[in-house]
């Protein structure tokens, strides 16, 4: 699990397994418990709205939490907290296991997912204390690799574990896992540094409360919500909230966030990044599944297959991502993967109805790895940036953003597909999914200029920088 371990001394390479962990098993678990919800809902008597919750709670608490733990952590040590996400996740993967009832189930994956937020807002946030500047890349690639293996690897292990062990198996799975990182964290990870500026601020309450509510009413208005009332309501709620979150954030002594932090626009502009391309990634795990099987008339043995290749590259390229940015810039870096990702989208526009299966397979082939050079380098280039007292709650903010696209991208791209196919999606004729699919990741394309021209900005003017 190390980036380069020929030049990473041996503390460092532990380390840095024990951040991969901490990035591996909350993602798997975002995904591995999606594969269990028919069996749960037997299990349990339960229907698929109520046992649906396993699921969105879990997602909701770490969108909700995941700046304020990053927070937490600037406040009384990144270290010392991480070994607690560890422990909470640990533990309340134990008791998912041995729930009694449903609603234990679901109480204990928010719980979990708390943990899991401060596991991903830290894990980011830390690599700059474990490995040495030169590898901050690489090491930034290993964890977008260990969060692509967590997302593809849980429906299939999921399935798995479920058909030979039962359902208590795809959270008991966490158990030796967790106790595995617990020791390697407590053993490799670099001790706290806690500056006196960090120790003397205190917790902005009220500033942490409204951006909870802001965020997990956003999250529930775009994933539970039918349009109509119930998602007007809660989005009036998140709006308002939001509203008060500025207001309390302006007038704190330590506020949560400093507002005035988004007037640097590499902040600013890596944040909008982060979202724009988690939400054209999603777009494709979204639409995918409905171009191959309705235009393409795969089945969904063949679907699956299709759809595996995007997470596989994904896997395979994350690392040397790292070592491309670490060897040619973070700047230049985000540059090329915008401009691949750009392209490859542009490309599922096009190639499909040309050349089929190929076609869809050699534009997924330029996204994917693309978006991982741009992760890659876009997390490399704002965290080296950011004061040591801010590097948690920065490190939340981009995981957040990384969330809100996701979420905000299955409901927009989703909106948009369903529209340019000009009927119900699930009845469509394939030339209307042929047409929505192009109509998508043409608009994708296009989303994706206003960031590439930022970038390309930024690269030509750090090449004219003396060295």
């Amino acid at each position: 699990m190390s980036a380069n371990p020929q030049t990473l001394p041996a503390a460092a390479r532990w380390g840095l397994a024990s951040l991969s962990l901490s990035m591996l098993m909350p993602s798997l678990d975002t995904s591995i418990a999606n594969v269990g919800l028919p069996t749960l809902a037997e299990a349990f008597g339960a229907t698929f709205q109520e046992v649906r919750w396993v699921v969105i709670a879990y997602l909701i608490a770490i969108t909700a939490l995941i700046v304020s733990a990053g927070r937490l952590g600037d406040l009384f040590g990144r270290r010392r907290l991480l070994l607690a996400g560890i422990a909470l996740f640990t533990l309340t993967s134990l008791l998912c296991g041995t729930a009694p009832a449903l609603s234990w189930l679901i109480a204990m994956r928010a719980a979990q997912g708390l943990g899991a937020a401060i596991m991903m807002a830290l894990t980011i946030a830390m690599v700059s204390e474990t490995v040495p500047p030169t590898r901050t890349g690489s090491a930034m690639g290993m964890l977008g690799t260990m969060s692509a293996i967590g997302t593809s690897l849980g429906p299939s292990l999921g399935g798995a574990l479920i058909t030979a062990l039962g359902w208590e198996a795809i959270f008991l799975i966490n158990v030796p896992l967790g106790v595995l990182n617990l020791w390697l964290a407590w053993r490799y990870l670099p001790a706290d540094n806690i500056s006196a500026k960090a120790a003397s601020q205190g917790l902005d309450i009220s500033g942490t409360l409204l951006l909870v509510i802001t965020l997990a009413a956003y999250a529930l208005a775009l994933t539970t919500a039918r349009p109509g009332l119930a998602s007007v309501s809660l989005l009036s709620i998140a709006v308002l909230a939001a509203g008060g979150f500025i207001y309390a954030e302006t007038r704190a002594s330590f506020p949560l966030v400093r507002l005035t932090m988004f007037c640097d626009p590499a902040l600013s502009v890596s944040l909008t990044v982060s979202t724009l391309i988690a939400s054209v990634m999603m777009a494709t795990l979204v639409i995918g599944p409905f171009y191959l099987s309705r235009k393409l008339g795969l089945d969904p043995i063949n679907v699956g297959l299709v759809m595996s290749v995007g997470p596989v590259l994904s896997a395979l390229s994350g690392v040397v991502a790292g070592r491309l940015v670490d060897r040619f810039g973070a700047s230049h870096m985000v540059a090329a993967g915008l401009f691949a990702m750009t392209f490859g989208a542009a490309g599922l526009a096009v190639l499909p109805p040309l050349f089929g299966i190929a076609g869809y397979i050699a534009a997924i082939g330029l996204l994917t790895p693309g978006y991982q050079l741009t992760q890659a380098a876009n997390n490399t280039a704002l965290m080296t940036g950011v004061p040591a007292d801010q590097k948690g709650v920065v490190s939340g903010m981009l995981s957040l953003s990384r969330n809100l696209g996701l979420i905000t991208g299955t409901a927009l791209m989703g909106a948009v597909f369903a529209l340019a196919s000009g009927t119900e999606i699930t009845i469509a004729q394939p030339e209307a999914v042929a047409g929505g699919m192009k109509v998508t990741f043409l608009m994708a394309a296009i989303l994706m200029c206003m960031p590439l021209a930022m970038a390309v900005r930024t690269s030509r003017l750090a090449r004219k920088q003396p060295a």
